[in-house]
């Protein structure tokens, strides 16, 4: 997508401070982290929303929730956790059309978050 800003981060266009890429998923830190430990994994197929992801979509929305747990335990949070997000829409809070799972950890996190 043209004007994505995850997909322009992805192709190299807007710079990031990644986390850990493959050739099927990105993660880079949040630009406005919340927690100690705040990083985006997202996939490098433009999927607008969860509510627009496909059956062929499975296998790689399962890898984007395994890396974000292997991404965030390897930053020292294995033993008491984070929080998990994928916002979803305008009720949701989506700010940036393009699937995405927020990773926060490093301290402890406030429910409900608002």
């Amino acid at each position: 997508m043209n004007d994505c800003l995850f997909c322009k981060i992805i192709a190299g266009e807007i710079p990031c401070n990644k986390v850990y890429e493959d050739d099927e998923i990105c993660a880079f830190h949040d630009i406005s982290p919340q927690a100690p430990v705040h990083f985006l994994v997202v996939p490098k197929k433009h999927i607008p929303t969860l509510m627009d992801a496909k059956g062929e979509d499975a296998a790689l929305l399962g890898k984007l929730l395994y890396k974000a747990q292997e991404l965030l335990a390897a930053r020292g949070c294995a033993e008491k956790g984070g929080r998990f997000v994928i916002n979803c829409k305008e009720d949701g809070m989506q700010t940036v059309s393009h699937i995405h799972i927020h990773v926060l950890g490093g301290r402890p996190l406030l429910w409900p978050p608002g």
